[in-house]
């Protein structure tokens, strides 16, 4: 079941203009409010999502979350409604749709795309207007779900604005993730890991996904990346990002310190709330020292682990106290050998030495621990010129050793490839490229690349096509040429740059009215596909004149023309029935256009004039005049001064013009005799009278 998506909605008040966006369950329209006279834009859902009551959800959710909340870099929701559609079976369908501030910039994705890493000053922008909103969602109960950089706008003022909430739920929400077919809903390179492992999620997931946010706009990729969803949703639950500071030369390594603490495993150890992240990043840019970030959740498991360490030796190696106990020999530390040792006490009852052999015992003590120092001092530095002689020579012998790495080509082979790479002491890695374009066993890749330093024995992966893959070629009606093309790039072909143009009665003008090949059709990765735009004008279809008027008017408006119906009488054309058209058929309009068309009445009516007392002659000259013909009836005088003595139809009656009328002629009367005519006559009559008479 299909339809076509409507030009007004609420009655006419909000007319759609172009496609300016199409996600996985709507289409994004750019519109007048003719109500209020300003300029929105409107979020339809698909046709053929209407009867999926997981988008329906999302879709409602979406209108309920942001209609509660006003804030400056959140895009506001004026309105939202349904709208009726009839689907080609017949059926109607209600479209929910959102009325919601119309933008006018790119977004942050858009940017990133364009021009890579962002510079710390509008990083530091970007991310307070990102976490102001989520301080303000969050405040109000809402968890985002989807921050990403597709879902952040900076209009032509600068301003941030975060869209699109269509996945968003409440903050006492129990559900775990919103699902179909068993998919965590979200957008895989910003998945925080509880995310990932269809856990709860509360605003510290938002947290994580604006670290990864904040990492692109560093750096100028995701933190992870992968060949599928599921292997960058492994990389968040199980794998630490590379520093931000080893992939950009020059970035202060702070950087790393809060990514890292928006971007913990662990969510007690994340940023607890968006202002103190917010706070983190505008104390740093204003040349503090970041609070919250002070604490590396990496760093921190590195200390407890040496802390726990020390006292597991601790409880193996038995300590020793200085204080002597009672009883006890007394100990002195020995500087020499960094211990307390034992003195030896006097026997009892022995003579104490005098005080020239106490001075002469301390001298011989003193000489004796210089001369310990000495040698203890000579030692340590020849142990240390032997240690620093021995690291030395064990560094020259293990220095390791560096090659460059072959660069390959299209016309490499596999075992080629794995001979050079032996050869200079390498290790080749031979992997099967399964989205390539290009004909099976043709190099597409290396990982390094070719020129590239690396030490011996090092692996080297090259790639090897395994053929072109067919898939579908998207359909992209009514999309921007720039999108047209951005789409089918994504899927895997190739756009030609020629672009032809061609009359539509629905898509506007420049936008995509098909492709060749056809969407929908299976074609190898990496065809070239063809494109025709509207040229803005449509062509008034053949074979309207002769059509009822009902179905003139309905060809006419699914051509999106305007009618206007004139009457007029044909000799020709059957009442009811179009006698000609301006424009005329065939030809080529703006799209919108009236176009007039002439519906015929029927034959000319006349009305039957009196023939009473009229001659032949009189009767025909009269009904041509009017219009008729006229019909001798039967048995009737064929003489031009014949009387008429009847005719049908009678007189005063509407008939058609060129109708016949019917006519009944008499001998026409002859003329009364004169006086002198009526004697002679009656003379002639008795003379022979009486002459027959006398015969008789």
């Amino acid at each position: 079941m299909s339809s076509t998506m409507p030009t007004t909605l609420d009655g006419g008040r909000y007319q759609l203009g172009q496609l300016i966006g199409r996600g996985g369950m709507a289409e994004v329209h750019v519109a007048l409010d003719t109500r209020l006279g300003r300029t929105v834009a409107i979020k339809i859902m698909r046709p053929d999502l209407a009867h999926d009551e997981i988008f329906l959800t999302r879709f409602r959710r979406e209108a309920h979350s942001v209609a509660q909340m006003n804030n400056p870099n959140i895009v506001n929701i004026y309105d939202s409604g349904e709208e009726v559609v009839t689907l080609d079976n017949g059926q109607t369908e209600h479209l929910p749709y959102l009325v919601m501030e119309y933008v006018k910039g790119q977004t942050l994705r858009d940017i990133i795309k364009a021009n890579g890493p962002l510079s710390q000053r509008d990083t530091e922008h970007v991310m307070i207007g990102l976490l102001s909103a989520l301080e303000y969602s969050h405040r109000m109960g809402i968890i985002h779900r989807d921050i990403k950089p597709g879902n952040i706008m900076i209009s032509e003022q600068g301003v941030v604005k975060v869209m699109d909430f269509g996945i968003a739920r409440a903050l006492d929400d129990s559900a775990t993730t919103m699902t179909k077919s068993q998919g965590v809903v979200g957008t895989a390179q910003y998945l925080s890991p509880e995310q990932a492992r269809g856990e709860s999620v509360d605003m510290r997931s938002d947290l994580y996904s604006a670290g990864c946010v904040l990492y692109e706009m560093l750096t100028g990729r995701p933190p992870f990346t992968g060949d599928s969803a599921v292997a960058i949703a492994y990389q968040h639950v199980s794998e630490v990002a590379t520093k931000p500071s080893a992939i950009v030369p020059g970035l202060p390594v702070m950087w790393d310190s809060i990514c890292a603490k928006a971007m913990a495993k662990d969510r007690q150890n994340r940023y607890a709330t968006a202002t103190e992240f917010k706070n983190d990043i505008l104390a740093f840019m204003n040349g503090g020292m970041p609070v919250a970030a002070a604490f590396n959740p990496l760093t921190d498991l590195t200390n407890m682990k040496a802390r726990k360490q020390a006292e597991d030796n601790a409880k193996t190696v038995p300590y020793t106290s200085p204080v002597t106990e009672p009883g006890a020999p007394t100990q002195a530390f020995n500087p020499v050998t960094g211990q307390f040792e034992q003195v030896g006490a006097p026997a009892t009852g022995t003579q104490l030495p005098t005080r020239a052999q106490q001075r002469a015992a301390v001298a011989q003590k003193k000489h004796k621990k210089n001369v310990a120092i000495a040698w203890s001092i000579i030692g340590v530095l020849v142990v240390l010129g032997l240690l620093s002689g021995f690291l030395v020579w064990n560094h020259k012998r293990n220095e390791p050793q560096f090659v460059t790495v072959p660069t390959f080509g299209e016309s490499t082979t596999e075992a080629r490839a794995r001979k050079q790479l032996e050869d200079l002491g390498l290790r080749a890695s031979i992997k099967q490229d399964t989205d390539s374009s290009k004909p099976e066993g043709m190099f597409t890749k290396q990982d390094p690349a070719g020129g590239k330093s690396v030490q011996k024995g090092s692996t080297v992966n090259v790639w090897f096509s395994t053929g072109p893959r067919s898939i579908k070629v998207p359909d992209v009606t009514g999309y921007s040429q720039d999108m047209a093309r951005e789409a089918l790039e994504e899927a895997g072909f190739e756009v030609n740059p020629a672009v032809q143009t061609e009359d539509s009665a629905t898509v506007t003008k420049d936008c995509v009215t098909r492709t060749d090949p056809a969407s929908g059709t299976s074609q190898p990765k990496g065809s070239t596909i063809s494109l025709w735009v509207s040229s803005g004008m449509t062509r008034i279809p053949d074979g309207i004149v002769g059509l009822s008027q009902n179905d003139a008017v309905k060809k006419l408006t699914d051509m999106h023309l305007t009618t206007t119906v004139l009457t007029e009488a044909s000799d020709t054309v059957p009442s009811g029935s179009v006698i000609r058209l301006d424009p005329d058929q065939g030809a080529s309009v703006t799209q919108g256009s009236v176009v007039t068309i002439w519906v015929s009445t029927g034959k000319e009516k006349v009305q039957v004039p009196s023939l009473n007392g009229m001659t032949l002659s009189e009767a025909k000259q009269t009904l041509q005049n009017a219009g008729l013909t006229l019909k001798l009836a039967d048995g009737s005088n064929s003489s031009d001064d014949a009387t008429v003595d009847s005719f049908s139809p009678n007189a005063g009656e509407s008939v058609d013009k060129g109708s016949e009328v019917t006519v009944k002629t008499k001998a026409p009367d002859k003329p009364s005799p004169s006086p002198s005519e009526s004697s002679s006559n009656s003379g002639n009559d008795n003379n022979g009278d009486s002459g027959n008479n006398n015969g008789d």
